[in-house]
C-alpha cells in the first residue's frame, strides 16, 4: 500500500517528467557544478586539507565536462531561434526584436565554440588554440547574456510606462495591472538570472576581479532559477 502510494504519488509523476527533459538534467547539473566551485573556494579558504577540497574540484570539473557533452549541437537551436525572432510578422517591439536575435546569436556562437573545444576537454586530441576557442566562446557568451539583460531593463522601463496609462478603478484596468505585475515579476527574475550568469564569462575573461567563491554562488542562484523555471513548465 506505501509502495503504491509512493509510486503513484503526483510528486514522483512531476520529477520525472522534470528529468526526463535535457534541460532538467542539465540545470541540475550544473547547480551542482557551480555550487561545488564555491564549496572547493570555501574550504580552500578555511584552511581544510587538500583530501577535502579534492572532491568538489573534481565534481566541478566532471560535472562541467558532461554538460559540455550534453550541449552538443545545441547550437542549432539559437540559431533557429534567432531566424525565427528576426521574421517574425507579429507586431513587436523593434529594440526587443533586435536583442532577442543578438541574445540568440551570442548563444549560439558561444555553444558553437564550446562544442568544437569538446574533445580538448574529453582528452581525445588536444588542440592548440582550445584556451583562444573557449575564451571567444565566453565572450560570445557574455554578448548574448548582455542582450538579455539590456532586453530586461528595456521591458521593465516600457512595463513601468504601461502602468501610468491604466486606470484601476475600471474592470479592463485591474485585469491590465495583475498582467503587467506578473510581466514584471517575470523580467525581474529573467533579469537577475542574467546578471549572475555574466559574472561567469566577466571572471573568466578578467574583465572585472572576481574569486571562485563570487562565481560560484552567482552561477548557482542562476542555475537554481533554471531549475525553478523547467520545473514549473514540467508541472
Amino acid at each position: 500500500m506505501v509502495v503504491d502510494a509512493l509510486v503513484h504519488h503526483p510528486a514522483l509523476a512531476h520529477w520525472l517528467r522534470f528529468v526526463a527533459t535535457t534541460v532538467g538534467r542539465d540545470k541540475l547539473l550544473r547547480t551542482l557544478q557551480y555550487f561545488s566551485r564555491f564549496y572547493a573556494w570555501y574550504l580552500y579558504r578555511t584552511n581544510r586539507p587538500q583530501s577535502a577540497i579534492d572532491p568538489y574540484n573534481a565534481v566541478k570539473k566532471q560535472f562541467g565536462t558532461t554538460r559540455k557533452i550534453m550541449r552538443i549541437g545545441k547550437f542549432a537551436e539559437h540559431l533557429k531561434a534567432a531566424s525565427v525572432a528576426l521574421d517574425n510578422k507579429a507586431p513587436i517591439d523593434p529594440v526587443l526584436r533586435y536583442l532577442t536575435v543578438g541574445r540568440q546569436l551570442g548563444y549560439a556562437g558561444y555553444l558553437t565554440l564550446d562544442t568544437i573545444t569538446v574533445v580538448d576537454s574529453i582528452g581525445y586530441r588536444k588542440l592548440e588554440s582550445a584556451k583562444r576557442l573557449q575564451e571567444s566562446a565566453y565572450r560570445a557568451w557574455g554578448a548574448g547574456l548582455l542582450c538579455s539583460a539590456v532586453a530586461g531593463v528595456y521591458t521593465l522601463f516600457k512595463l513601468q510606462e504601461r502602468e501610468k496609462s491604466i486606470n484601476r478603478k475600471e474592470g479592463e484596468g485591474v485585469v491590465e495591472a495583475k498582467k503587467i505585475e506578473k510581466e514584471r515579476a517575470a523580467a525581474r527574475v529573467q533579469l537577475f538570472s542574467d546578471l549572475c550568469d555574466l559574472a561567469v564569462p566577466a571572471a573568466a575573461l578578467s574583465i572585472v576581479n572576481l574569486d571562485d567563491g563570487l562565481v560560484g554562488i552567482a552561477g548557482t542562484l542562476s542555475s537554481l532559477i533554471g531549475v525553478w523555471s523547467q520545473w514549473r513548465k514540467t508541472a
